[in-house]
């Protein structure tokens, strides 16, 4: 397994979730080829709806760029290898006065 070998980033997740994304992460990585990215994030997101409740989202790839907004302790951005990945649970943004912005996460690959 891979996931020894991965590199968190950035992340407010706790030690368990964050656990479970780096070895499912891995787990994917020996079903799937490092060229079927969205395959591989197919899988991890799933697993994740099926273990912490509906609305994650997976992000795999090489080069990628996001601005995402997530429910507190549910993000985690890592690398293995050259595959990065951003996994995170989506929040809906409160309705806000139009000249009123809502601050957001900002992650580079």
């Amino acid at each position: 397994m891979l996931e020894g070998k991965a590199v968190i980033g950035d992340t407010d997740m706790l030690q368990t979730m964050q656990q479970d994304a780096l070895h499912l992460a891995a787990k994917a990585l020996d079903f799937f080829d490092v060229t079927e990215a969205a395959d591989i994030a197919r899988f991890v997101k799933k697993e994740f709806d099926k273990t912490y409740g509906e609305g994650w989202q997976c992000i795999v790839g090489t080069d990628f760029g996001s601005f995402v907004t997530h429910c507190s302790g549910c993000f985690i951005y890592f690398c293995i290898g050259s595959l990065v990945f951003l996994l995170f649970k989506g929040s809906a943004v409160p309705q806000s006065h139009p000249n009123q912005l809502n601050a957001l996460e900002t992650v580079k690959a």
